[in-house]
């Protein structure tokens, strides 16, 4: 988050890309029933209706109740069922229980929002700049909640037998196979990382300070890996061979019974996957997604080749643009699509590093309860570098760091290859 006092944005600007976030929120669980909304299906995921409340909840908390005087909180009662992680805010409802809240209704949640939005229109114009600040760093974490949105009902729909559409989709038209995997020789030597903190957009606090970080000759794939190709690695045995797998990863694999990409069914001689628009056969020409690190790791291996380091990825993505390819911009049936622009490092997966999760050199949370937002998660996670088809577009950055631990699959997330030279 940038915190220095000459960079919170216009008002009017502000105002103008709060309202368009929040009504993207609405937009996505607009097909949901209120019992759709409520439901969980895995710890990991929440319930749509907690999404809603909970970034309203951020907004509430960090401007209204911090910065605008004689401000009331719409109740008092709701920050502790919908605070998520921030220890000095206090105890919070558990995380794992959060599909037992069948009250308050969807309903009532959407005119919490309603509350919430038309109160910080009216205090925006006359907000301080940190608190501008806040409203810019809350939009941003909204639009993070619009992927998981996306992809928790993706998982909710995929645990009910009739495996319903969330969207009708459109009709698919084949689309032939990518040419082999190009490689772009990557720079050697030092290369500068990390958010530019001279630049006047947004970042999250984990994205700097900016520092140096030494390549040593390499290449990287020229674009992700397919279906296909993925189909390939599981016909020649790729999950029931513990040579490529990390010790972890095959552990993972057995305990588990992985056998192939989460949401892929082998129907007959057909694969399948299922997605926002029901079940269908998967795409042989589409990125692959839907894969942990530990299966990204064991692919690379296979493949003869290796996950390219964060630092590589930026310096190669720094030529490209962050704001094309196949990213969200309506509600919809999001999924990976094959590509037919050449080379892209933005849209349709999230691609695994093979870097961990650890702070730059001069990292220092902010203060306050925002300092907890990324600091405390730099532990057992890995870095994913881009953005998906599920990610807003115009919300990452060639310095952007997403994270998840090494089995967790449910985002859409793919695989780029690199290698030594």
């Amino acid at each position: 988050m940038r915190t220095e006092t000459g960079s919170a944005p216009a008002s009017s600007a502000l105002g103008a890309k709060f309202l368009r976030t929040r009504g993207l929120s609405e937009a996505l669980v607009r097909p949901l029933s209120d019992a759709d909304a409520t439901i969980q299906s895995m710890d990991d995921a929440s319930p749509a209706k907690w999404h809603l409340a909970h970034t309203t909840w951020f907004f509430e908390t960090f401007v209204l109740r911090d910065h605008v005087p004689g401000y009331a909180l719409h109740d008092t009662r709701w920050p502790f069922l919908f605070n998520s992680y921030y220890e000095a805010e206090g105890q919070r409802h558990a995380r794992p229980r959060r599909g037992m809240l069948s009250r308050p209704s969807l309903d009532e949640v959407l005119a919490y929002r309603a509350h919430v939005d038309a109160a910080l229109a009216d205090a925006l114009p006359d907000l301080p700049p940190a608190a501008q600040a806040l409203v810019l760093l809350g939009c941003n974490h909204e639009e993070q909640h619009q992927e998981l949105l996306l992809t928790d009902i993706l998982h909710h729909f995929s645990v009910n037998p009739l495996e319903p559409a969330v969207w009708q989709g459109a009709p698919k038209v084949p689309v032939a196979m990518p040419g082999p995997v190009g490689w772009i020789e990557g720079r050697a030597g030092l290369v500068d990382a990390g958010f530019d903190s001279s630049d006047s957009t947004f970042s999250f606090d984990c994205e700097g300070p900016r520092h140096q970080a030494l390549l040593t000759p390499h290449a990287i794939a020229d674009r992700t890996v397919t279906n296909g190709e993925w189909a390939a690695f599981l016909a020649d045995g790729g999950y029931r061979d513990p040579r490529h797998w990390l010790s972890d990863g095959w552990a993972w694999v057995k305990s588990e019974g992985i056998e192939a990409p989460l949401y892929w069914r082998r129907d007959g001689d057909v694969w399948t996957r299922f997605g926002l628009d029901g079940r269908r056969p998967v795409d042989p020409a589409a990125p692959v997604t839907h894969v942990s690190f530990f299966e990204a790791d064991a692919y690379a291996s296979w493949a003869g080749a290796r996950l390219p380091s964060e630092f590589e990825w930026e310096a190669a993505a720094s030529a490209f643009d962050l704001a094309g390819g196949n990213q969200l911009d309506a509600a919809g049936p999001v999924e990976p699509r094959p590509s037919t622009g050449g080379p892209a490092f933005f849209g349709d997966v999230w691609e695994w590093t093979g870097s961990a999760f650890r702070p730059y050199p001069g990292f220092r949370p902010v203060e306050g309860a925002v300092g907890e937002y990324n600091g405390k998660f730099m532990s057992g996670q890995f870095v994913l570098r881009g953005s998906s088809c599920a990610t807003p577009r115009g919300h990452s950055r060639a310095s952007y760091r997403n994270f998840f631990y090494p089995h967790q699959r449910w985002q859409f997330t793919g695989v780029r290859l690199a290698k030594d030279l």
